[in-house]
């Protein structure tokens, strides 16, 4: 793999990771599943250890959250390429809710190239602290 290559998959994997945080936070949730894979898995940062498995999953998951105003920050992304069609990830999230505080996570990423480009093989948040915390 050549250099150039490696930065193309790096610079597209940090663009799924910006693309989920803008359509999570316009609420669409359709679009949100499709940048899973198939097979995909998701934790959100509330719960790391409870895996929802599978886009359909995934999208009924969204659905059934009670609506909400938010804006997610993603910063800090660094993408690490295994292969031509695998790479891992990790960002520092930001989450503002208007309800509370914001909350201050991250999230650990799995990408695969599918025929439709890059997805998340899986998606983990984690919380590093939350409002009220010392």
């Amino acid at each position: 793999m050549t250099d150039d290559q490696r930065r193309e998959i790096e610079q597209d994997c940090a663009r799924l990771v910006a693309r989920y945080a803008n359509l999570n936070d316009a609420g669409r949730w359709t679009d949100v599943a499709a940048l899973y894979a198939p097979d995909g898995r998701m934790a959100r940062p509330t719960a790391p250890d409870d895996w929802v498995e599978g886009r359909e999953a995934i999208l009924a998951a969204f659905l059934a959250r009670p609506a909400r105003t938010t804006r997610h920050i993603c910063s800090n992304i660094v993408v690490d390429v295994l292969d031509e069609d695998h790479a891992k990830g990790e960002s520092a999230m930001l989450l503002f809710t208007g309800e509370a505080a914001p909350k201050v996570g991250s999230f650990h990423d799995y990408f695969v190239r599918t025929d439709g480009g890059w997805l998340f093989a899986e998606r983990r948040g984690s919380l590093t602290f939350q409002p009220g915390e010392s």
